[in-house]
């Protein structure tokens, strides 16, 4: 028996009857080898972390377009505080914790440089439309290796697709992941807005403060036990009523005071305006996107996918230089020796 057989049978012995049992994975679009160590869940949890979209979130905007400070989240710390929240969960239950790792670990791949922001201005010009959780699935199923994709098995991609608030994803370990990006993302933008200086905790309602937890640490305790308590032994992950509309409004508090608020979203106009012209400007030099989206194209894609694509794709710092490159003055000079 290998190491991967012992660790699935661990599995089917110690997790919750509800857990999403590696061995009973619905599988993958192209059949592989097993891995003689690793589970199929881990495998994929392993291929998201190497892969090159989860190493540029750490210079892709969180909520601060590029803030003057060491502390403030990039969307790779928030994915991975929302891991941690995820694992701690899925721990307490007996679920699967690989599988719900990996959906954590990729569900914002396909965010754009400069957060939300860029998300809406590429929506409003890819004809077919941009959300950065569909993106994120398109990257793990097409774009990264060359085209090949990481070849992720169904539950973690269906995680992915289903993190976002309109949808639901059809494991325990995706409901978990779902309701741990929202825990994580309110409580850490509480806590870059403090730092910010564009509120102070005593501005959040009293009586929110009074229900979830007068720190971040008090909210995030609430809110984790509370999952924890009310999804015990069901097969179904939920709150309680109480906490879920605390919650709710704590989220509705942050999109109307933080998220819309022109200190924090301040240089948004601008960034907008930089994709755009970015957009317009591979629209009418495609030739320079390099080679693998150009071999997309002459396989059917659009133009105007492959260019968002592209786009998405970049950090803030490489839109920032590349807009530059083709659109600001360089120092002109001449050698005369």
């Amino acid at each position: 028996m290998t190491i991967r057989e012992n660790i699935e049978k661990m599995e089917q012995e110690t997790l919750s009857p509800y857990a999403a049992l590696s061995i009973h994975s619905k599988g993958r679009e192209r059949e592989e080898e097993p891995c003689d160590i690793r589970p199929v869940f881990q495998r994929d949890r392993d291929r998201i972390l190497h892969c090159k979209s989860f190493r540029r979130l750490r210079n892709k905007t969180q909520v601060f377009l590029t803030p003057r400070g060491d502390h403030y989240r990039t969307r790779l710390s928030h994915t991975l505080e929302v891991s941690q929240n995820a694992r701690t969960i899925a721990k307490a239950l007996r679920l699967n914790e690989d599988l719900v790792e990996a959906i954590a670990l990729g569900h914002d791949l396909g965010h754009t440089p400069f957060g939300h922001a860029g998300e809406f201005l590429l929506d409003s010009l890819c004809e077919d439309g941009f959300h950065h959780n569909e993106q994120s699935v398109r990257i793990v199923e097409k774009l990264e290796k060359n085209g090949k994709g990481l070849n992720l098995t169904w539950e973690v991609r269906d995680g992915i697709l289903n993190h976002q608030t309109r949808t639901m994803p059809r494991t325990l370990e995706g409901k978990i992941v779902r309701f741990s990006d929202k825990i994580a993302y309110i409580n850490h933008d509480i806590d870059d807005a403090i730092r910010a200086h564009i509120m102070v905790e005593e501005n959040i309602p009293k009586e929110l403060r009074n229900t979830l937890g007068h720190t971040t640490k008090e909210r995030l305790n609430t809110l984790i036990h509370n999952i924890i308590t009310n999804s015990m032994d069901k097969d179904d992950i939920m709150m309680s009523e109480e906490v879920l509309s605390a919650m709710r409004e704590l989220r509705l508090y942050m999109f109307e005071n933080v998220y819309k608020n022109p200190v924090a979203k301040g240089e948004e106009v601008k960034a907008k305006a930089l994709l755009e012209q970015l957009f317009s400007y591979y629209m009418e030099h495609v030739e320079l996107i390099p080679e693998k989206y150009l071999l997309m194209m002459k396989q059917g894609e659009k133009q105007d996918r492959v260019v968002c694509d592209y786009i998405s794709g970049m950090t803030d710092q490489y839109a920032i230089a590349k807009f530059s490159e083709f659109f600001l003055p360089k120092a002109w000079q001449v050698d005369d020796y």
